[in-house]
Order: C-alpha cells, then structure tokens, then sequence
C-alpha cells in the first residue's frame, strides 16, 4: 500500500470518529451533555482572506503581466477538551476569479509536467485552485503541559526558516503524522518531537517523505531563548538531486543547529535585539553525496516603543558549486526578499546582507526590508564575460491596518539584478500585493 493511500485512510478514519463521536455516545445520556459542551465550547478555525497579487518581471518569455485576484477560505472548529482529547477539522477552498497568471499546479494531479501552453506568457502566482482536507486532528492534553497531536496539521517553529506553514500563499503547507509538544518536563524548556509520514505543498501536490522533527527550545528570559533542534527529511526516492553524478541519489538530507534569539531590555524604552544561528546539513538515507553545507545567520538591532531596526548577515552556504544549503519545508517566502527569487538556493550559495524596520504610526503596522544579495561561491556570467558574486538588491515595503476582525494589507516587492548569473538567473521582478483577511 503506498504511503499516499494510508495517509488518506488515517485522515478519513479520523472524519469518521469526528461524525460518529455523538452517535457512539447516544446510548450514555449522562455523557452526552459533556460531549456536546465540548463541542459547543471550543474555537472556530475560520477565516476567508481575498487578495490581489500583481507580477511584473524581465523574463524574455513572460510577454504579459501576471494578475491574480484569489479567495482562501477556511472553515474549521476545534472542540474543547472531553476526557483530556479534542479534536479539530478544517476544509480549504481557495477560488480563482480570473485566469491571467501560471498558478504552478502542472504535474498536480495527473497534469502534464510541463507549464500549459497558455499560461508561458505569464509570470507565476502559486495560489491554484483547491478543495480539501486542510487540518483534521486529534489532540490529546492528558499529562500535564504536554499535548499529543496525530493528523494533519499547521507546525510552525522558531522563526520559521525550516519548519513552517508557508501561510502567506494561499495553499498552506500542512504535514501527516504525529507531534508531541511539552513544557514542564525540564524548566524554562519547551520540548517539540514529531514524525510525518508526507506533506501537501502549496501547489496541492502531496510528497511522500519520512520527516523526524527535534526541536528544544530553552528560555532565558519572555523574549530570550537558546534553542537546539535536528530536521531529518527522507523523500523516499522523490526530489531527485540535480547535483552531479550519482544522478539516482535524492535530497535526502539532515540539519542540526542552535539557535539564539532574543530582545534584552535594558530600561523601561529601549531593547537590544540579536540572532546568532549556526546549522550543518549533510546527506540522509539515499541523499545525494554533495550535500554538504553549513547556515550562519548573525545579526542585531535596537527597539524603542513598537520601532524596531536591525541589521543582519544570513548565509546558506555552497560546497564548491555542486550543491548549496536548502529549506526545503521552511516558509521561505520570508527571506532573501519577497519577491520569492530564492525560494530554492542556487548551488553557488547565498550571503544575504540585509537592514529591516518597522513600526506602528496610528494603529497602521509599517514594515520594510533592503536587502544585498550575493552567491557564496562565484558563479558563471554569460560567455566572455567571465564571473560575478552579486545577484542583486530587494527593496521590501508592507503596510498592515487590524480593525476588530478584519486585516486590511498592502507589500511591495522590487527585486534589480546585478551580475547575470548564467545557470539560473534572477531577472528584474516587481510584485505587489493586496490583501483583506476576515477572522471568526
């Protein structure tokens, strides 16, 4: 049985208990009413986010601007607590109202691999069209400060670098299998283990994987922490590596870091702010020998009220060009710029450089980014003109309003190309987004 088929299983086992849990307990009168404040008492997990996603970029093929106007809505609920479990269900229904950008869902579902032939004009918006399962769990709260979770679920870790939901496109990225979080076994620590058997994507696609999760996260003060964690990922034979040869290797791979993090108060005003991260990947099970690379991130800064500034270096390192450091299930969307150019690392590395702010001016959240991005390894211009080490620059602007229920967003992205990385290069790209989110 593929693991594909058992997962569907698992989920639609766990939709039959969650319909059938009333009936089975009709026979327990006494029960039923415990069982149906529990239902009654728990907390929606609903919400319906529109957006307005422009895309204008350099690509010689692109001859058309991409403009994508889409719907996400969520629709779910989360039982309290009834003998220590509850239980949580969410669909996910994410409509197209117009058609005018590449939504990324070819090879999804037994489409062709290869981009349609009316879509190459257009620069890509990966928000496709999907119905489905978005979270259905079962979560057990039946030792103290500990929950067991097995279904399908949102994780969201640290910073999100390399475990996240990728929450901003409107598919979210949600993993099958089992997760236990606890904070009381040993003090001022926050312990999280999980094993997933695969995961949905944001283009629907669903990948088979072994992923085995440690994450330990211990508090110096509210807002210090040290953490610790390993992200073990076997993609049992998918993601073919496309380093050199052994081309049948994959890209398999495992990541141990620490991590520390913090804003430190120094007077009632004023906090100093710091990262320090460092991370080793190399290959696992069947992954590919290049895989070999290491993650620095160092970076600092000061806040005063809701302003905050700081400057910060990130690298993701390249072994000689053969392959580069990924985040192959992290929310990538949030670094090396917006305008999502380095989703996947090219193999001559990334040294990104980049200064962010923010702040509030009457009740309006401000956001900005300027970043320097450059390769760890020198890569190959065009021929004759030898090699470069800048990509380029992003400038990164976002202005956010809340208002009770409703979040009101407006980003821009700019993204200029410096020297012309031959192998996979990264065009002049401008985006903007207009976002309206409604929240139960």
């Amino acid at each position: 049985m593929s693991r594909y088929k058992t997962t569907s299983r698992l989920l639609a086992a766990l939709a039959v208990c969650t319909l059938a849990a009333p009936a089975l307990a009709a026979d327990q009168p006494a029960a039923l009413g415990s069982l149906m404040e529990a239902i009654t008492a728990g907390k929606p997990m609903t919400n319906f986010r529109l957006r307005y996603e422009h895309v204008d970029d350099d690509v010689p093929a692109h001859t058309e601007n991409a403009d994508a106007w889409t719907l996400r809505s969520l629709i779910g609920w989360q039982t309290a607590p009834f003998h220590d479990f509850s239980v949580a269900a969410q669909i996910i229904n994410v409509a197209q109202f117009n058609d005018d950008f590449y939504d990324t869902s070819n090879g999804v579902f037994g489409r062709s691999a290869a981009v349609p032939s009316d879509k190459t004009r257009f620069p890509a918006v990966a928000d496709p069209d999907d119905t489905d399962i978005n979270q259905l769990f079962v979560e057990w709260a039946g030792l103290r400060n500990t929950k067991l979770r097995l279904g399908r679920q949102s994780v969201k870790l640290d910073n999100v670098r390399f475990i996240g939901n990728i929450e901003f496109r409107q598919v979210m990225q949600v993993f099958d299998g089992v997760a236990l979080e606890n904070k009381g076994l040993l003090p001022d620590t926050q312990i999280y283990l999980a094993h997933f058997a695969g995961l949905k994507q944001i283009t629907t696609k669903y990948r088979s994987a072994n992923v085995e999760i440690a994450n330990l996260k211990y508090s110096l003060s509210p807002s210090e922490s040290i953490t610790g964690y390993g992200y073990f990922i076997d993609w049992n034979g998918e993601f073919k590596a496309t380093n050199p040869a052994p081309f049948n290797e994959t890209a398999s791979n495992r990541t141990l870091g620490l991590r520390a993090d913090g804003a430190h108060a120094v007077n009632p005003g004023w906090k100093v702010l710091y990262t320090a991260e460092y991370a080793k990947q190399d290959d696992y099970r069947d992954g590919n020998d290049n895989i070999d690379s290491h993650y620095l991130k160092l970076g600092g800064g000061a806040q005063f009220g809701t302003w905050y500034a700081r400057l910060d270096h990130e690298v993701l390192s390249s072994n000689d060009g053969r392959s580069a450091f990924q985040t192959p299930l992290g929310t990538n969307h949030l670094f090396q710029g917006w305008a999502d150019l380095f989703l996947v690392t090219p193999n001559q590395g990334i040294k990104d450089t980049f200064v962010s702010f923010g702040g509030k001016v009457m009740d309006v959240q401000l956001t900005g980014e300027y970043h320097w991005i450059n390769s760890d390894e020198d890569f190959t211009t065009p021929a004759g003109a030898g090699t470069g080490d800048q990509y380029g620059k992003e400038l990164d602007l976002a202005a956010a309003y809340t208002y009770q229920k409703w979040m009101g967003k407006v980003e821009y992205a700019r993204f200029q190309e410096d020297d012309i990385y031959s192998a996979a290069r990264k065009r002049d790209t401008e985006k903007l987004w207009l976002t309206v989110m409604y929240t139960f």
